[in-house]
């Protein structure tokens, strides 16, 4: 069987975790790596065999023997890279966000619609096995109808600065970073209901505190303290059609005691948290039960999560499946998030029709 031949577009940070799960797929050869950066795509490249080097995605795009792409670059190329990676044939994952903007997600989707070919949303939790396990509870009527999420992912201390920092490249802070796992996660195990109306709050109080000292954080390789226009707090109420709710709050930076992250879902039969661990809550004999199943893994883990991912979209490539986190769930975050900044700015409710 012909192995699938894979180009990995951006070779950032990101890009590791992307290249090591190929690596580890047998029904995978990775063939290129593009990054802007010769020397570091050469040296990626040569550290896992990849057979052909390019510092202009274009010339990537233009190989034959490509059939799918890993696009890992800043948020503000992910829709133009996308859009000509279907139109020369190749399936795409693409990190999250999908985009930065609703209209570029549009045009995303109408040029997949038009390619017949697969768009796979970097939406990783969604392949997590504490998600895998979850949905199979709900599927089965567990927790009966979902009504009302809440999810939380607060750094104390986290702003990676360079393009992390710069609205430009990366379309917002930690909203369209963090904000969007979260968000879509709670969206996901919901059962992806339509939203119906957003209303969210925007803050820059305390920029990257740069002057912090003897407390590491994660920086970007572009890293540059002077500059920031992101915000460093988000938090929204989003109400959907049928009813539900989803509250969430994200910081790059906020005087808080520790780092935090949250997600709770709750309905009408039982509830469950999915972070930091799987936790179920339910209803038996009159009598509330605390249930903590035995598994090997209750938390998201990092490098298990993005191997499924891989392994799901390469089976996607195949024809096996279908994505789990397809072009037009990209689009509905997108409009869940650009709902949040439009409704911040503007100091309203925003509906949605």
């Amino acid at each position: 069987m012909k192995k699938v031949n894979i180009g990995v577009i951006g070779a950032g940070s990101i890009s590791e975790i992307h290249l090591n799960s190929y690596v580890r797929n047998p029904e995978v050869n990775l063939y290129a790596i593009c990054d802007l950066n010769e020397e570091r795509a050469k040296n990626k490249a040569a550290a896992r065999g990849a057979q052909k080097v390019f510092t202009d995605y274009r010339e990537l795009l233009a190989d034959p023997e490509i059939d799918a792409v890993s696009i890992c670059t800043w948020n503000n190329s992910h829709a133009e890279i996308s859009i000509a990676a279907v139109e020369a044939g190749k399936h795409v994952l693409v990190e999250k966000p999908l985009c930065r903007t609703v209209a570029e997600a549009e045009r995303i989707q109408q040029a997949v619609n038009k390619s017949g070919k697969v768009l796979q949303v970097g939406f990783v939790r969604r392949y997590g096995s504490n998600t895998d396990i979850l949905q199979r509870f709900i599927n089965a009527g567990e927790l009966g109808d979902i009504y009302y999420a809440k999810a939380t992912c607060l750094r104390r201390l986290g702003n990676p600065g360079g393009w992390f920092a710069d609205k430009e490249r990366s379309g917002g802070g930690p909203l369209i970073d963090l904000g969007v796992h979260i968000i879509d996660l709670c969206w996901y195990l919901m059962g992806k209901p339509k939203v119906k109306s957003i209303s969210g709050n925007t803050y820059r109080q305390l920029g990257n505190r740069a002057n912090i000292q003897n407390l590491a954080f994660y920086k970007a390789s572009d890293y540059d303290s002077s500059k920031n226009t992101v915000e460093d707090l988000a938090n929204a109420m989003i109400r959907f059609e049928n009813g539900a709710s989803l509250l969430v709050d994200v910081s790059f930076t906020l005087h808080a005691k520790q780092d935090e992250i949250s997600v709770k879902i709750f309905g009408d039969r039982g509830g469950a948290e999915i972070e930091p661990g799987l936790f179920i809550v339910g209803e038996r004999h009159d009598t509330i039960l605390n249930i903590t199943p035995q598994v090997d893994q209750l938390g998201f883990d990092f490098t298990s999560g993005f191997q499924n991912e891989i392994n799901h979209f390469i089976d996607s490539c195949l024809g096996r499946k279908e994505t789990r986190s397809p072009v037009e769930d990209g689009l509905e975050v997108m409009k869940m998030l650009c709902g949040i900044y439009e409704s911040a700015e503007k100091g309203q409710e925003i509906h949605f029709s």
